[in-house]
């Protein structure tokens, strides 16, 4: 995902410093080259030697190194990375980042870079909302810097509020969608994933192993390309990708009103979603009691397709991609429900593989049909928007 891409990680004095770590693991892990400057306060919390053994590469601590800096190594650092992030960004680093104070490698680096800065604040909640803080912020957004964060829940220091480092995988996506080009400018998409439950009672559902992730994943890389995509979200569906605005519902009767108020004036409708076929014909209160039968027969009614109302709407976004899960015969079955639905390309998998967090299958689109192999979900995800953009490019 972020395969020869160089990310610079400024690290500051803060308790969320282990979280960073795992992060840049993660970038690693997708194929970014990075490397880490830290301040003397974030080496108080781990050492130098952490983040060189995760990374591969030279941690940066000094600006007075003599032989870095005759080679003006902050400069370098500062024009090698095609992205910058501050994490944690503490309420120290913010207002000298915001008035230009450069006593340190970090606050040099800062003041020299002319590519994309993001910043994840991590603080105590009354730190995060104090107007000093909040004056910065706004100087620092007026001059092109995006923050990624802060997130409320419990904080180090035993209080709940607004000042939590946001989740490793958050902020890879923003680094991502900061590394990426933005074909995807002034479209809107819409994403749907993830599976459906229908309630039986108040303890019991219908439902399916749909994991939500490959959606998410196409979310996540439509918005990193500029779309601006909303992610209608079924039960279980992974935490929101960066700058993507999320809708959580749970039946198939949900997914379709979602799917329907978000229709108009969409450039793409990508329907991943395992929406569930049958719903309960009664929906009961409380806890159904099982008595003293050994079988019990339950009536089941036919849900609405989600994918074949949304196409037959007047208003129906451009571009609609359906999604498949068949057992046998898939480009046979898919290619059916191409014509059935009215849309635009089908993908089709196996069913029997749902939920797996690998993935494959047959894009098909008019009459030609596209083998994809079995590939990590977020790599097939890359795969398919990449046909989804471009579906008059498709391959036999």
């Amino acid at each position: 995902m972020l395969v020869d891409k160089r990310i610079l990680i400024g690290i500051g004095g803060g308790i969320a410093v282990y979280r960073v770590a795992e992060l840049v693991r993660l970038l690693i892990r997708q194929g970014a080259t990075v490397r880490c400057v830290m301040t003397r306060a974030a080496q108080q919390f781990v050492a130098p030697m952490t983040f060189e053994a995760l990374s591969g590469e030279q941690v940066y601590t000094q600006l007075f190194d003599l032989t870095q800096e005759r080679e003006m190594g902050h400069i370098r650092l500062a024009r090698w990375a095609d992205v910058m992030l501050v994490a944690p960004a503490t309420a120290d680093l913010l207002t000298k980042s915001a008035h230009g104070i450069a006593e340190d490698l970090l606050g040099t680096i800062l003041q020299a870079r002319r590519g994309p800065v993001l910043m994840a604040p991590a603080m105590n909640a009354a730190m995060w909302e104090s107007d000093a803080t909040q004056r910065n912020i706004g100087i620092l957004r007026e001059r092109g810097v995006r923050f990624v964060g802060p997130d409320a829940g419990e904080l180090a220091c035993g209080e709940e509020g607004m000042g939590r480092l946001s989740d490793p995988e958050i902020l890879m996506g923003a680094i991502y969608h900061a590394a990426c080009p933005q074909p995807l400018a002034g479209q809107r998409w819409l994403v749907n994933a993830g599976p459906t439950f229908e309630e039986w009672d108040d303890i019991r559902y219908l439902g399916n192993r749909a994991s939500g992730r490959l959606g998410f994943y196409i979310a996540r890389a439509a918005a990193a390309r500029g779309a601006m995509v909303d992610l209608v979200a079924g039960p279980n569906t992974p935490a929101t990708p960066y700058a993507v605005t999320r809708h959580d519902v749970r039946s198939a009767a949900d997914m379709l009103a979602a799917c329907t108020s978000l229709s108009d004036g969409r450039d793409m409708f990508i329907a991943t979603a395992a929406v569930g076929d049958f719903r309960f014909a009664e929906r009961h209160s409380g806890k159904l009691k099982r008595g003293d039968t050994d079988r019990m027969t339950v009536e089941l009614v036919a849900n609405p397709d989600v994918v074949a109302q949304i196409a037959s709407l007047t208003n129906r976004p451009d571009r609609i991609v359906a999604f498949a899960a068949e057992r046998e015969h898939h480009v046979e079955h898919a290619r059916q429900k191409l014509r059935d639905k009215g849309v635009d390309a089908i993908f089709a998998n196996d069913a029997g593989r749902m939920g797996e967090a690998d993935g494959g299958g047959w894009w098909i689109c008019g009459e030609k049909t596209l083998d994809i192999e079995s590939m990590p979900k977020w790599q097939l995800a890359e795969r398919l928007l990449e046909l989804a953009m471009n579906m008059t490019h498709q391959t036999e």
